[in-house]
């Protein structure tokens, strides 16, 4: 039910689970480390939750301009392996971070929300497989087990699933991080210093340059046109002596850009991520009704 309240505090043994809660030390710098569509009210002063809307993006934008006190963080999570990998490397690299609220509605098939439930229970197997997921394919691929032990051992799951009421989030919100709102002192045990934060594993980002010029599809160009009255997209492929070699129409781009593909008429990937994309724009203007003019190639 939306209303009911669940919370799983994971009980570990071992030096990662004394020595996780044992500090609050500041959020690593660059934090959160991994971009996304989140909200981010707080780089930890005092505010110790973090909130996924799982399925319902408006419900985090609505969470973010409600601004309850103790809310560090809040942004959907669609699927139960991504989503799931970025849930917890946003969460471990802010140790003011104590609790998760799971909240809005699970997406089909995916069941992010459960997945989160279950790791939080059951961790992973040898596989990086979410233990007990029902999921239909919750295999963790992008964090080591280290990670995925500190996430358990810091963050305790509040299951608030179905619920999409702002007022009463932002309420349980202040409820729990009022729990947490006192610093822990900080401290040199031994269970500290043999579990250090795991490091993250950081790829380098390639920027994205304009090319200077595009090679042309041996196969041919392509004119695109949205036909109104049946709504159709058309597709008319010629060759460089502007012959017409092959028509085809299609009620969606994505339709029509795979058959353009499996009938061998696009043989170069920057002509058919172009086609793609005029495709899109075609397909947009058929539903609203606005203009289309294709976009020419460079040479």
């Amino acid at each position: 039910a939306a209303d009911a309240i669940h919370v799983l505090q994971p009980v570990l043994s071992g030096p990662v689970a004394r020595g996780a809660l044992c500090s609050l030390p500041p959020p690593r710098p660059g934090w959160p480390p991994i971009p996304g569509e989140y909200f981010v009210l707080s780089h930890g002063e005092g505010r110790g939750v973090a909130v996924s809307t799982l399925g319902s993006p408006d419900l985090a934008r609505a969470l973010a301009d409600a601004a309850p006190s103790k809310l560090c963080i809040t942004g959907k999570t669609e699927t139960e392996n991504i989503g799931i990998e970025k849930v917890i490397m946003n969460t471990i690299t802010n140790p003011a971070i104590r609790h998760l609220v799971l909240a809005g509605r699970e997406p089909r098939g995916h069941l992010p929300g459960r997945s989160l439930l279950c790791l939080a229970e059951s961790g992973v197997d040898e596989a990086m497989r979410i233990i007990g997921s029902p999921a239909r394919r919750p295999v963790l691929q992008n964090v080591t087990r280290a990670e995925v032990e500190a996430f358990r051992t810091q963050v305790r799951v509040v299951d608030m699933m179905g619920c999409e009421e702002t007022a009463k989030i932002a309420e349980k919100a202040e409820e729990l991080g009022r729990s947490v709102s006192e610093p822990r002192p900080a401290c040199a045990c031994s269970a500290c210093a043999e579990a250090p934060a795991p490091p993250l594993v950081e790829l380098a980002v390639v920027r994205a340059i304009e090319p200077e010029s595009l090679t042309l599809d041996p196969a041919g160009y392509f004119v695109i046109l949205p036909l109104r009255g049946p709504n159709l997209l058309r597709a008319e492929h010629y060759d460089y002596q502007n012959r017409l070699l092959h028509v085809a129409e299609g009620e969606t781009a994505r339709s029509l850009y795979s058959t353009l593909i499996r009938s061998g008429w696009v043989t170069d990937l920057l002509h058919a991520a172009y086609l793609g994309k005029e495709l899109a724009r075609a397909e947009q203007a058929l539903k609203t009704g606005s203009p289309f003019v294709q976009d020419g190639a460079t040479r």
